[in-house]
């Protein structure tokens, strides 16, 4: 069973750059190989590792509901076919993006079928890091399940800390089988102000630290370059390792 980290939280608190950030941290550690999975249908995750992505679990599915499927090929077949298809392969990790969401009619057999083609693929990798959709979706759907460790990500804001107490509170009423949760304020000017802490403290979820504002990972995101080629000296990449540290270790 691969160990799965899996990150989630409301759009725009960094979430990406984070699990960029935790893939060149396990890779550097020796935490490889690594299946990265961007479950977000408005994905970007390859931006992030600068990466080109030229096909995705979305393209497969649409193809499979228009009936594009080779005459004497089961359809569990050619979603594997595809899967294999859309694989970018790196080395240390490969990237598996989910695509673009469906259009009209039920689409769950074919979620399913893809979901199973999934848990497949990741048999062959001892670590599996996803990048989820924002807000609470993927939680209720339950493609977040079975995952040692979730990373909830928040900027230091009220209403970006209840985003957060909300996912944590709906994967543990769910039991979709996390066995961990963690909290990264990220984007943080300064320090994490006392109310906002207080905060954390009385709802419980761990508070595994925060990443600081930074004009150069800006500048990087601003300018489409790779955040996994910052500099190691980067202050806002190393505050996130020796938060990987603690939690990883």
């Amino acid at each position: 069973m691969a160990y799965t980290i899996a990150m989630a939280g409301k759009g725009g608190v960094g979430k990406t750059t984070i699990a960029g950030m935790l893939i060149k941290y396990m890779i550097k550690n020796g935490k490889s190989p690594i299946l990265a999975v961007d479950a977000d249908s408005n994905y970007n995750l390859n931006e992030v590792l600068g990466l080109e992505v030229t096909d995705t679990l979305g393209n497969a599915r649409e193809d499979m509901k228009k009936g594009d499927v080779p005459s004497g090929m089961t359809k569990d077949i050619f979603i594997s076919m595809r899967l294999e298809e859309a694989v970018i392969e790196t080395g240390d990790y490969d990237l598996i993006v989910m695509g673009q969401p469906e259009g009209t009619g039920c689409y769950c057999a074919a979620n399913t079928i893809l979901l199973n083609c999934l848990e497949r693929l990741s048999d062959n990798y001892p670590y599996i890091v996803m990048d989820n959709e924002a807000g609470m979706e993927h939680i209720s759907r339950l493609t977040t399940r079975n995952v040692d460790v979730l990373i909830i990500v928040a900027d230091a804001s009220r209403r970006g800390l209840q985003a957060a107490f909300r996912i944590d509170k709906l994967a543990a009423e769910l039991h979709i089988g996390v066995k961990k949760s963690y909290l990264i304020l990220n984007q943080v000017k300064n320090s994490v102000p006392a109310d906002m802490m207080k905060l954390i403290e009385e709802n419980g979820l761990e508070f595994a630290g925060m990443v600081p504002e930074d004009d150069v990972l800006y500048d990087y995101d601003s300018a489409g370059k790779a955040t996994v080629e910052l500099p190691e000296d980067n202050i806002a990449q190393q505050a996130a390792f020796k938060i990987f540290d603690d939690i990883l270790n």
